[in-house]
């Protein structure tokens, strides 16, 4: 594991206690690319998949540690993370462990929301999350959050 993703799995886990309990984990975090791990056991359902829940929790902290790591590269140490807005579909169950990746956006898109940041102390980023069973290639969940940075 990379310092990276040793540091954000230990804030995960300090700052966002469901986090520990949901067994998540950081596996890497590579040219901009965030990957977490969510073991079924803690987010089982009732029909022996992962539950809605902790699939939409994935979701939307692939996103959010997406954005701290990033923010932490740019120096940007002032700012409070929140999601927004965020729409989720299901297309497949996941059957044992999940893998939530978030990818960077357009390098354009990523500037602009600093230099809004900037000047305004606040800014919307819209981060898209896939969500994939383990050792799969179609996504099991597709999600679009908006998070926004604020001092």
């Amino acid at each position: 594991m990379s310092s990276d993703s040793h540091y954000l799995e230990n804030i995960l886990h300090h700052d966002i206690p469901l986090t520990r309990e949901m067994g998540m984990g950081v596996l890497d975090w590579q040219a901009h690319c965030l990957r977490l791990r969510l073991p079924l056991e803690p987010n089982v359902n009732h029909k022996s998949t992962m539950f809605g829940g902790s699939l939409y929790c994935g979701a939307v902290l692939a996103g959010w540690g997406w954005l701290h790591l990033r923010l932490r590269e740019a120096g940007v140490d002032d700012g409070h993370i929140v999601i927004q807005e965020g729409t989720i579909s299901y297309p497949l169950p996941v059957t044992g462990a999940a893998i939530a990746v978030c990818e960077a956006p357009e390098e354009k898109v990523w500037e602009r929301f600093i230099k809004t940041y900037e000047r305004h102390g606040r800014a919307r980023l819209s981060l898209h999350t896939r969500v994939f069973n383990e050792n799969a290639e179609a996504p099991a969940v597709e999600f679009d959050g908006q998070y926004v940075l604020h001092r």
